[in-house]
Parts: C-alpha cells; sequence; structure tokens
C-alpha cells in the first residue's frame, strides 16, 4: 500500500507545475497593477492611456514625471492653473513621448511662455478654451507640427500676431470664437493649408479696411473646401448684424482710394497721414510692427517688390476668387461667340463673292447675243425708239 501510494504522492505534486503559468500570469497583471498605481500622481486617475487630472483645484502642474509611460491623454481642466512656467513639459521625455491630447481648458492661464510645447512633437490635439489669454506669443506653439486640432475660445484675445501659426501645416480645425478679435490679419493665416474648419463666431468684428485682406482669404477658404461660420459685424452701424461673408467686396473699394490719399499725403507731407490698414502697431497685433510705405520721393520707394512686407503684398491680390474666375470664364465665352460670328460672316462673304462673280461671268457670256439683237431689229422700230 505504501509503495503504491508514494508514487500517487508523487505524482500529484508533479501536477502543480501545470498551474503555474496561470499563476504566473495572475502574478504579472497584479504587478503591473500595482506598478501602474504607484506611477501616477496622487490627484490623478491613470490608466494605460489616459490620466485625468481634472476638477482637484490644482494651482500648480502635478509632478508629471510619475504619469505612466505611454500616457497619450492628459487632462487638466477645471482647475486653478493661472501661469505654466518654461520648461514644464521638458525633460519628460519618457512620459509623455506619446502625447497626442493635451487639456487646460476652464482654467485661469493669462501667460504662457515662448516654446512652451515644444517637446511635445506627437501632440495632435490642444485645448485652452475658457481662460484668461489676452496676449499669444508668436513662438508659442513651435514643434507642433503634427497639431490638427487647437481650441483658443473663451478667451481675452485681441489679434492672433504674425507668426503664431507659421508651424502648424496640418492644422483641420481652429476656434477663436469668444474672444476680443475685431480685425485679423491674411498673413497670420496663410500657412495653414490644409484648414478646414474656422471657428470666429462671438467676436466685436469692424467690418471696415482693416478686415479687407481676411475677408479675401477667407473667401479662398470656402472655395476650396473649407467651413467658417458666422462673422458678424459690429462696426460701422450699417452693417451691425450683417455676416461679413455676404457683404460685397464692392463696399470696400474705397479702402485703395483711401491708401492712395494716405500714400499720397505721407509723400508730400513728409508722413503726416495715417498708415494702409496693414500697417498696425504691436499693441494692436501682438507681434512686431511693420514699417510703414517709404515716400515715393525717397531712395527707399526704389526698392524691388519682394522686399515689401506681406500685408502690403496682399493689397494687389485679386478682389475675389470666385469673381475672378467668374470673369475668366464669362470673358471666354463672349469671345468665343465673337470669334464664331467673326468665321461666319467671313464664310458668308466668301460665298457672296463667289456668287457675285459667277453672276458676272454669266452676264459677260450673255452680252454678245443681246447685241447681235439689237443689230437685226427694225429700222421703223430703232426710228420709233429714237423719238420716243
Amino acid at each position: 500500500m505504501w509503495l503504491f501510494a508514494g508514487p500517487a504522492k508523487r505524482s500529484q505534486g508533479s501536477t502543480t507545475p501545470c498551474s503555474s503559468p496561470a499563476l504566473l500570469c495572475l502574478v504579472c497583471v497584479l504587478a503591473a497593477m500595482v506598478e501602474l498605481a504607484t506611477s501616477c500622481p496622487s490627484v490623478c486617475i491613470c490608466n494605460l492611456t489616459e490620466a485625468n487630472c481634472g476638477g482637484h483645484g490644482l494651482i500648480s502642474l502635478p509632478p508629471l514625471n510619475q504619469l505612466p509611460t505611454g500616457t497619450r491623454s492628459l487632462l487638466l481642466p477645471n482647475n486653478r492653473l493661472a501661469s505654466l512656467p518654461p520648461g514644464s513639459f521638458t525633460n519628460l521625455s519618457a512620459n509623455l513621448n506619446a502625447l497626442e491630447h493635451l487639456d487646460l481648458s476652464n482654467n485661469y492661464l493669462d501667460n504662457l511662455p515662448a516654446g512652451l510645447f515644444r517637446e511635445l512633437g506627437n501632440l495632435t490635439e490642444l485645448s485652452l478654451r475658457n481662460n484668461s489669454l489676452t496676449l499669444l506669443d508668436r513662438e508659442l506653439f513651435q514643434g507642433l507640427a503634427q497639431l490638427r486640432h487647437l481650441d483658443l475660445s473663451l478667451n481675452g484675445l485681441s489679434a492672433v500676431p504674425l507668426g503664431l501659426l507659421d508651424e502648424l501645416h496640418g492644422l483641420t480645425w481652429l476656434s477663436l470664437a469668444g474672444n476680443r478679435l475685431h480685425a485679423l490679419e491674411r498673413a497670420a493665416f496663410e500657412p495653414l493649408a490644409n484648414l478646414q474648419y474656422l471657428q470666429l463666431g462671438s467676436n466685436p468684428w469692424e467690418c471696415d479696411c482693416n478686415l479687407r485682406d481676411f475677408k479675401h482669404w477667407m473667401e479662398w477658404l470656402l472655395y476650396r473646401g473649407g467651413r467658417v461660420d458666422a462673422l458678424e459685424c459690429t462696426l460701422p452701424k450699417d452693417l451691425r448684424g450683417r455676416d461679413i461673408r455676404t457683404v460685397p467686396m464692392e463696399m470696400f473699394n474705397y479702402c485703395l482710394q483711401l491708401e492712395d490719399e494716405n500714400s499720397g499725403t505721407r509723400g508730400g507731407g513728409g508722413g503726416g497721414g495715417a498708415s494702409p490698414p496693414c500697417n498696425r502697431t504691436p499693441a494692436a497685433t501682438g507681434g512686431e510692427a511693420v514699417p510703414p510705405a517709404a515716400p515715393s520721393d525717397s531712395p527707399a520707394s526704389a526698392v524691388a517688390a519682394d522686399t515689401l512686407p506681406d500685408c502690403m503684398k496682399q493689397r494687389y491680390r485679386p478682389v475675389s476668387v470666385r469673381r475672378a474666375i467668374g470673369t475668366v470664364v464669362i470673358a471666354g465665352v463672349v469671345c468665343g461667340i465673337v470669334c464664331i460670328m467673326m468665321v461666319g460672316a467671313a464664310a458668308y462673304g466668301c460665298i457672296y463673292a463667289s456668287l457675285m462673280a459667277k453672276y458676272q461671268r454669266e452676264l459677260k457670256k450673255r452680252q454678245p447675243l443681246m447685241g447681235d439683237g439689237e443689230a437685226d431689229a427694225d429700222p421703223e422700230d430703232k426710228q420709233i425708239s429714237s423719238v420716243a
């Protein structure tokens, strides 16, 4: 009996390794969960791809070096963040190398340093909605070549500085709604070659010469399939509440006359006139001032056209892409009709000349016969005809 039972016990013991893989997997999962729990800031809730640190009244960023490796979404909304020091997201490549979504909405941010997001090269979505931003550094979004979605709505922005969006070539969605914008520079938006949707509502737009060039660009965006929400005018009074997209370009023709008059005044009076609408001061644009045009009698007037500021070049672009294309089509149709009429007239002239030549030949053939008939006539008939 014991001899028989001994091997049986040994056989039972030999079955325990069969369940070790499952036990090992369970231990690995528990270890991963423990490691995940210990690698997340205490004020955040983390999983494999997301770290949610919102709604805790934070006045500073949590320790981002404790975020799990491979975090793709970092949520920091509904806190009390008033500022972010330079380098807040630097030296965190192990934790934020895969970050794609950063949400800083519903905070109190009023100033962001240049290059703040420079090391977040994989970021595709950035939300700064509902903060206290009034000015943006032109180098704020450096390094964000992969950005597709940018939300700057519900802030206090009064201008978009030139160069701010230069590196955002892949941007497809942009919201500037609910700010204090009254005009925009066309040159600031021209780098956005892939933009598909633009939100501009709830701003105090002044539909005057300062907004004319941006209207040109907006029409080009609509022409290539983009979408823009309503851009309602607040000034002047006769356009209040009207969408600038429905305002005909003829209403801005006086801008060219004003610019010509101002240029003449500056040339004759030594700079006593006002500068063109595209020449803004740094306080109005949030960027560098554009130098005014040189007087026509100065040596600087001989400078080549390619050295002029971009804002001055925009004034000489076509008034409307749609209208330009329509004009070309109509001119082509009219020219075609005129050419067809000319060809028809030439053909008719050739046919008429051919018929007249044939008629003249037949007439010449019949003249000798008519002469012989008169010779054979009766002398009395000739006398009667002479008397008559």
